[in-house]
């Protein structure tokens, strides 16, 4: 009863960690939102006050950064739908999904933006500014700054991408309209323009600015995929922990798999408690559904093992080895070579047989390469 009961509080503490999480994210977009909304009616009117097209262009950027906290909201709220038949992991994922329709309607707004710049690249015309018009840009570069901040920190407080990415967003934003205040400066000092291509550089950032790289898949965070290895690595007898693969589906679920260095004395009994162990605890503390491979390590190979570690560190562009293992009977040997990205692998792998076979002729090598798909 005592372990039901404590089962049921955690819940109800992971419910309430989540409503919270969700609150936070709509309340610091719905900041987001009002403050857009002040930038961009205010920077629309001294735009067309003064004919400065990257000003209404920095106008409509602010435009879409308000449309992205909508859509920030809507994405929280749709991605706490529950499991269902179609789509058994949640719908979690809903909540990246959101920022892929943000980068369409930059994109739309950026190419009708460029367009605009082009023209006024081609038939230039000096706006007319005033210190009312630097005042107000000046005011939205302060604001800007502080909302990014803000909005970076809330990120990180409720582990929320679309926030974090947000708030990177506001900074590069301020930094935008710091251009934009340059080019006011240049056109009253030195009365030439150069409010085309500042409009240009706004409107082409917009269009290759938005998660990209989310689309292609990116790397795991850094401190969680450590964090798991951490955790992982605690558990006596593991000797080590690798090829950490991270498939997220939502900022609070995800799936993966390791692969745990163990004694190869260990029973299949063993085993299965120790990895069926170490798979609740990481679904508890990261909620992580972990699938645990083994690589069986045998003791009595260990300064053979040393020796072909310190053979591979010796090459150009090897980061790491694991999983050695020596098969006395068959007489062959297999390891993993974690490499960087650049390495050829090919002319590696030639190279590395070479140098094993030098003290160990007899044996077959298998050499299976590998990146680091998480810190």
């Amino acid at each position: 009863m005592a372990g039901d009961s404590q089962i049921q509080e955690r819940k109800r503490a992971e419910s309430m960690t989540t409503m919270n999480r969700e609150r936070g994210i709509t309340r610091t977009s719905l900041i987001g939102v009002a403050a857009n909304i002040f930038l961009s009616m205010f920077k629309a009117l001294v735009g067309l006050a003064s004919g400065s097209i990257s000003i209404l262009l920095d106008a409509v950027n602010n435009l879409t950064d308000m449309i992205s906290s909508l859509v920030t909201i809507v994405g929280i709220r749709m991605s706490k739908k529950k499991p269902d038949e179609k789509h058994p992991f949640g719908h979690g994922r809903i909540e990246y999904f959101s920022a892929i329709i943000v980068a369409g309607v930059v994109i739309a707004a950026g190419i009708a933006a460029l367009y605009e710049s082009i023209l006024k690249i081609i038939h230039p015309v000096i706006p007319a500014f005033s210190a009312g018009h630097i005042a107000v840009i000046s005011a939205a570069v302060v604001i800007k700054l502080i909302l990014g901040r803000y909005t970076r920190l809330q990120g990180e407080k409720y582990k929320s991408e679309a926030l974090k990415a947000s708030g990177a967003d506001a900074l590069f934003d301020a930094l935008l309209s710091m251009s934009t205040l340059l080019g006011i400066c240049i056109t009253l000092f030195f009365r030439i323009t150069v409010d085309g291509w500042i409009g240009a550089v706004i409107a082409g950032w917009d269009m290759l600015k938005e998660p990209i790289s989310s689309v292609i898949g990116n790397r795991p965070d850094s401190a969680v995929s450590r964090a798991i290895r951490k955790t992982v690595c605690e558990h006596s007898p593991i000797i080590g922990a690798y090829d950490l693969v991270l498939h997220d589906y939502g900022p609070e679920y995800a799936i993966g798999s390791i692969r745990i260095e163990i004694p190869a004395t260990m029973t299949a009994d063993e085993i299965h408690r120790l990895t069926r162990h170490i798979s609740d605890e990481v679904m508890e503390k990261y909620h992580v559904i972990l699938t645990i491979g083994i690589y069986a390590i045998d003791e009595s190979h260990q300064e053979l093992r040393k020796s072909i570690h310190r053979t591979a560190m010796e090459h150009a562009g090897v980061l790491g080895t694991h999983a050695i293992y020596i098969d006395d009977t068959e007489k062959y040997i297999t390891i993993d070579v974690i490499t960087d990205f650049e390495v050829n692998c090919e002319v590696l792998k030639e190279d590395l047989e070479g140098h094993i076979h030098e003290y160990l002729p007899d044996y077959r090598v298998e050499i299976n390469f590998e990146h680091n798909y998480t810190d």
